[in-house]
Order: structure tokens, then C-alpha cells, then sequence
């Protein structure tokens, strides 16, 4: 199964971990990522603390725990490449629909696009794990 067909048909918590200059780690629930047709990893992210440590550090790691019991899920290491503010674009890749008092209180959203520099399962997966 492809990464995207994976993210579009299993539900679960992920976290997104990131890391300021210095190393200082923040980890966030976020949705599931978006696999775009190129293979680009990408995020809606408000200006919040994980956007802004990308800011000055490109690397993250990203872990989903599937629904239902059990270790089943997968761990992404990242690497920023971009990210947009094409608000047409993230409307149409936005799964919820949020009142216009929730989009004030979230803020500017950005599109962040990641690389994808190593797919794990959650547990597992050899010595380098």
C-alpha cells in the first residue's frame, strides 16, 4: 500500500516532533499528513511552535498510532523543503471545516512540504530504529 493510499484510509493520533536551534524538542498532535502526487510530505501548520522551529531547523519526525489497539502505525523522518500560504490550496486539502470564529483564533495557515528521508513501522524495524 502506498504512503497516500495509507494516510487517506487509516485513522489515528500523530505527533510531529520538532526541534528550535538549539535541540530544545516540541511534539504536537497533528492530522494525518497529506502525500502529495509527487511524494512531497505535507502539513497544515498555524504559526505556532513547530512551525517556527522549522524555521531554523528543517528536521522532524513524524509518528501515527493507528486506531484499534495494538503498536500498528509508522514513524517518518522529515526534511523540510517549502511551504506555501496558497490559501486555494490548503482550503482544498483541509479536512474539516472550521466556523470563521476558529479560523480567526487558528491564524494564518501554512502548507509546509517535507521529504521523506526514512518510512518505519512503529515498533521495530532494525538496529537503527
Amino acid at each position: 500500500m502506498s504512503l497516500k493510499d495509507y494516510f487517506e484510509n487509516s485513522r489515528g493520533t500523530g505527533i510531529l516532533s520538532t526541534a528550535d536551534e538549539k535541540g530544545r524538542v516540541n511534539s504536537a498532535i497533528y492530522a494525518r499528513p497529506h502525500v502529495m502526487e509527487d511524494g512531497a510530505i505535507g502539513f497544515i501548520m498555524a504559526e505556532r511552535l513547530s512551525r517556527q522551529n522549522l524555521q531554523s531547523n528543517p528536521h522532524a519526525a513524524y509518528l501515527f498510532i493507528e486506531e484499534g489497539g495494538g503498536f500498528r502505525g509508522k514513524r517518518l523522518a522529515l526534511t523540510k523543503l517549502s511551504e506555501s500560504e496558497d490559501r486555494e490550496l490548503i482550503e482544498r486539502l483541509r479536512r474539516r471545516i472550521y466556523s470563521p470564529a476558529d479560523d480567526q483564533r487558528i491564524g494564518a495557515l501554512h502548507l509546509v512540504l517535507f521529504k521523506l528521508d526514512a518510512e518505519r513501522p512503529l515498533i521495530g524495524a532494525g538496529p537503527e530504529s
